[in-house]
């Protein structure tokens, strides 16, 4: 990925799940602009995540014609499989098989459970996302994208992904950070603009 790097990369923090990635303001990549992924698994053979801020037209009721689930929306997880499903939930109670990522965040699950608290009108969009695809990385390639200041890490909290609007995701994560890096959240993409 080409692109300005303001980010300081005096301290580069390794990258592990449960953490968000946060793009640097200015990266240009189509895919990944502004973008905020929630890294679900980092192990020495890659890594796997899903873009929490890119939302498609689509919803379940569009993928799933046997349910009408025109409420829970689809997210575009990463260039990745696009033609693939992923779930990240918060009721592990209702929705069994996921694993924790990050506290209170859990990766995959029971379908057929999913399907039965949307016919039960037990879930929604604040409770539920789905991803078309994933964004993912080969041995050694985020750490390399890290280093060059592509990202910057912060955990991930389950208010960031459930309860904050797609297009406020890039801005809270940035606070998150703290003061130092706050003067990045109001960052033009273009630095002409400024």
């Amino acid at each position: 990925m080409e692109q300005f790097n303001i980010f300081p990369v005096t301290s580069v923090k390794q990258p592990k799940s449960g953490q968000v990635l946060i793009a640097e303001p200015l990266l240009n990549d189509p895919n990944f602009t502004r973008s905020v992924i929630l890294l679900c698994e980092h192990s020495n053979e890659g890594s796997v995540g899903f873009v929490l801020n890119q939302v498609t037209e689509l919803t379940l009721n569009d993928l799933a014609k046997d349910i009408y689930a025109s409420h829970i929306g689809i997210y575009q997880g990463g260039p990745v499989q696009a033609d693939t499903l992923h779930m990240l939930h918060r009721v592990p109670g209702n929705i069994t098989g996921g694993m924790e990522v990050a506290k209170g965040i859990y990766w995959g699950g029971s379908y057929d459970e999913l399907k039965e608290m949307v016919w039960n009108d037990d879930c929604g969009p604040s409770d539920i996302r789905l991803f078309m695809g994933y964004s993912g990385w080969g041995p050694g390639q985020l750490e390399k994208e890290i280093k060059e200041g592509t990202w910057l890490i912060t955990d991930a909290t389950d208010q960031l992904l459930f309860d904050t609007d797609p297009q406020d995701i890039w801005k809270k994560a940035i606070e998150l950070l703290g003061r130092k890096y706050a003067f990045l959240a109001n960052m033009p993409t273009d630095p002409q603009m400024n």
